[in-house]
């Protein structure tokens, strides 16, 4: 399954602070259909991330009944993205 959206990157400001973006509706949805299949529990589900011409292996969050993918510090920098920047996501989930 390939999905591809653009959504705004915040920050998570807890004990240990994480940046994320959050998965739209409709593609959180087709997710939701996929996660029996591939999550290796607590809702996790893993995919190949891309943004710009960074590409990373990571698991999406389940959160507020959608998804999140977290954004590691390296894929930021590379990138040049900060808190509040809209960002096109492609990820890729393997059935």
């Amino acid at each position: 399954m390939d999905l591809e959206f653009s959504a705004e990157m915040w920050v998570w400001r807890g004990p240990s602070p994480f940046h994320f973006i959050t998965v739209p509706d409709e593609e959180s949805e087709q997710l939701q259909s996929a996660s029996a299949i591939v999550t290796y529990g607590w809702g996790m589900i893993p995919v190949e991330a891309r943004v710009g011409s960074t590409e990373w292996t990571t698991s999406l969050f389940a959160k507020d009944g959608g998804y999140v993918v977290p954004l590691k510090d390296a894929v930021r920098r590379a990138e040049r993205i900060d808190v509040g920047d809209v960002v096109t996501v492609r990820l890729h989930v393997n059935l």
